[in-house]
């Protein structure tokens, strides 16, 4: 099949930046890359806070129409614990949400940074004001971790990005499995990055929690592009087997979403367009993504179009 370039599948808000630092009801660097999920009618972001020393930590925003109007905690909701948890010493960053209905709680998954270096942590919240850790789940260096909502064959999974100390190492999406959430095995590729020219070539990671579809599970991940003056955080989509996700049926060619406006091309880190999630309402998907590293920013497409365009994409 000769491949077609669709272009970008989201449209952005025009009212984007949606949230920025000086929003925020007490001092802050940045706000950005927000883990995103609907609770009782309300669009919930949790929102990647840089403090003023390098550190982060996670902060809830709360939207009755998920664009504006938003009701931010007065205080951290989600802080760094270093001294019950010394893996997140130097903060916690990047959550992606996913609720368990077995459990009838939420599942947050996130980075942890460390002199180790980053890995996976995660917690569970029945409320989002109080948080059970479950604590690290897989060692360093580890990170764009996000839950599975059900168990396949009893065990739950775990997509993750582990990053390798050789040079010229790719860093590929793993899959792994785990009885309870706690320990952690059955590691396994799942998606890798691509080689030469392509956008996702050599890094890739996930960016939002996976969506269950009629199709498949559809999950979007990012790509970086290395270039000799600078890198640019790019998105694609796939789509998993339903009953084993260890499947990819498919996955696009090209880049659905990248770095094009000022607010994403300037800040912080230039060029980054970086989903840690989004939510899914009446047929509508609107994508919640850090931009520059510095401010959030939601964008939008219909779900229908997202997976006509998955059935156009090449078998994997």
């Amino acid at each position: 099949m000769e491949w077609e370039d669709r272009g970008e599948l989201f449209k952005r808000y025009d009212g984007n930046p949606i949230l920025k630092a000086e929003d925020w009801p007490y001092p802050a660097n940045s706000v950005f890359n927000p883990a995103a999920v609907l609770v009782n009618g309300e669009t919930l972001l949790m929102v990647r806070v840089e403090d003023h020393r390098g550190f982060s930590h996670m902060t809830v925003a709360r939207s009755r129409n998920g664009y504006d109007d938003w009701k931010i905690d007065k205080h951290p909701t989600f802080p760094a614990d270093p001294e019950n948890y010394p893996e997140e010493e130097y903060g916690i960053e990047d959550p992606r949400i996913t609720y368990i209905e077995e459990q009838n709680a939420w599942a947050v998954a996130y980075a942890a940074y460390s002199e180790s270096g980053p890995l996976t942590g995660l917690a569970m919240t029945k409320d989002f004001r109080t948080f059970d850790r479950i604590g690290a789940t897989l060692p360093p260096e580890n990170k764009d971790a996000a839950l599975f909502p059900v168990r396949f064959n009893g065990k739950w999974a775990m997509l993750h990005r582990p990053v390798s100390s050789i040079s010229n190492a790719k860093s590929n999406i793993w899959i792994s499995f785990s009885p309870d959430m706690r320990y952690w095995g059955d590691h396994q590729v799942l998606l890798y990055a691509r080689e030469g020219g392509w956008w996702d070539a050599n890094k890739i990671g996930l960016s939002p929690q996976p969506i269950r579809t009629d199709e498949g599970w559809l999950i979007m991940y990012h790509g970086v592009r290395a270039t000799t003056s600078k890198i640019s955080y790019r998105l694609g989509l796939a789509l998993l087997d339903i009953e084993d996700p260890r499947k990819v049926i498919c996955r696009s060619e090209g880049w659905i979403f990248g770095p094009r406006e000022l607010y994403e091309r300037t800040g912080d880190v230039n060029d980054v367009v970086f989903p840690c999630g989004w939510v899914r309402d009446n047929g509508e998907v609107r994508l919640y993504y850090g931009s520059a590293d510095t401010y959030v920013s939601v964008a939008t497409a219909q779900l229908s179009d997202l997976l006509n365009y998955m059935h156009t994409s090449p078998k994997y």
